[in-house]
């Protein structure tokens, strides 16, 4: 059984099913309601109850008896048995998110190829950050310096933010991450940062394009898109040296396998003899534009180091892309990993 929710003022409308919560149906079918930590304690997706009526499995903390007899309610837990009329202010731009810092935790490490760790923190208090599929957040460091990383989950699995951070040598953050940070270590974070996300209005089939752990912020892209049925066919290309550096295959098959529009192509620039690779090499970027001589019908969206992109916008530009149709997001080494790697190569 499933019911009505018409938004006002946009009057947008979306479906939600029975015993499920208003703020989940809604970012099912990609509404984007305001919220904080999607558990009845901060009140930040509080809105009105226009027409209808809604319950709770468990009174939310933040449900105070002014706001039940103004007929507000908190959209994160409210689940309704009827069609409803709510006014709620919807988040449209980037500058509706709030970037707020926060305590966090390391709940998990999970070795994902040979210089590569899944980072799985928790927001401490039961906070929930709301973000866009391939924003990022901040460590702040001790001596108040900061490490950016892209966040590799959706934003409707946001129990833990996952990140996926690569070993480079010298770096005092991911030193520490791979050789000694222990499990449940206490961290501070700032987010969502950046304006890489998914422009899902445009109705344009979609290129993607990751190299090494620009995979992260494409998976978290994916993820929403199969959740929200996007129906515009994407093609993800993944450029890596050898096969060692591709991680998470069997994801990637599970994903073509449940979605015909979804094409991957994965190519190695120096693959290893005991690779045995049959499939492309060279560079990602020069294999996306053989692919695609005319880019001017296509989103492209990159994620990888700086050199990368670069060389992507120049070719591509040539290609028929324009800025407009371009959207990039840029991994900086910090200048401390900067410095060991200088000193390895001297």
């Amino acid at each position: 059984m499933s019911y009505t929710v018409t938004i006002h003022p946009s009057q947008h409308q979306f479906q939600v099913e029975h015993d499920e919560t208003i703020l989940d149906a809604a970012m099912r079918q990609n509404i984007d309601l305001p919220y904080g930590c999607r558990g009845g304690a901060c009140g930040s997706c509080a809105g009105y109850i226009v027409k209808g009526d809604v319950y709770y499995d468990d009174e939310p903390m933040a449900l105070d008896d002014e706001m039940t007899a103004s007929n507000m309610a908190l959209f994160c837990l409210a689940k309704t048995r009827m069609d409803l009329d709510i006014s709620i202010e919807e988040i449209e731009d980037l500058s509706q998110i709030r970037v707020r810092q926060l305590g966090c935790h390391v709940s998990s490490k999970k070795k994902l190829c040979h210089d590569v760790i899944a980072l799985q923190i928790t927001l401490d208090n039961n906070e929930r950050l709301q973000y866009l599929a391939g924003q990022y957040i901040e460590f702040i460091l001790e001596d108040g310096k900061r490490r950016a990383f892209s966040i590799a989950n959706a934003p409707h699995n946001d129990r833990l933010l996952e990140l996926h951070i690569r070993h480079v040598d010298g770096g005092v953050f991911t030193d520490f991450l791979f050789s000694s940070m222990p499990e449940d270590s206490a961290l501070q974070m700032e987010g969502p940062l950046g304006s890489f996300f998914i422009r899902e209005d445009r109705e344009r089939p979609i290129i993607m394009m990751g190299g090494g752990t620009g995979f992260g912020p494409l998976k978290a892209m994916i993820e929403h898109i199969e959740y929200v049925n996007y129906r515009q066919p994407v093609h993800l290309f993944m450029g890596v040296r050898a096969l060692r550096d591709l991680y998470m295959q069997e994801m990637v098959q599970q994903w073509i396998e449940k979605n015909p529009r979804l094409r991957f192509t994965a190519v190695l620039s120096e693959p290893m003899a005991e690779d045995n690779w049959q499939g492309e090499t060279g560079f990602v970027h020069e294999s996306v534009a053989s692919h695609y001589p005319d880019l001017s019908g296509f989103d492209i969206y990159m994620s990888g180091p700086p050199p990368m992109i670069n060389a992507t916008a120049e070719l591509f530009t040539q290609q028929g892309a324009s800025k407009d149709t371009m959207f990039s997001d840029a991994f900086e080494y910090s200048a401390d990993a900067i410095q060991a790697i200088a000193a390895k190569k001297s």
